[in-house]
């Protein structure tokens, strides 16, 4: 298989936190969006992260957590409740480490 078979353009997919304990709280699953495939500069971005320090990881892919749109849902004036927020960032980083 040529390397440039596997190339392609990065595709939002639908990621859904659906644990026991955030469908009790919130009444259901709770979704946002990423894309499949990262750009190099986050994965460096992701590889030096201390993953000790939550919030130097929460910083690394608040970017990827994104609406259906694309766009970002962490910014200077809007974040989640911590519950979500580490629950989103668990799922990113399943997610990314199944690609």
């Amino acid at each position: 298989m040529k390397l440039k078979d596997l190339a392609a353009k990065p595709q939002l997919i639908k990621i859904a936190i659906d644990r026991e304990d955030i469908i009790e709280k919130y009444g259901e699953a709770v979704e946002f969006w990423m894309y499949d495939r990262q750009s190099i500069e986050q994965f460096i971005k992701l590889s030096s992260v201390s993953y000790d320090n939550p919030t130097e990881v929460i910083n690394a892919v608040k970017n990827i957590i994104l609406n259906e749109d694309g766009s970002v849902i962490i910014n200077d004036d809007e974040t989640l409740p911590p519950d979500i927020l580490m629950a989103a960032v668990n799922e990113v980083i399943s997610t990314l480490g199944k690609s």
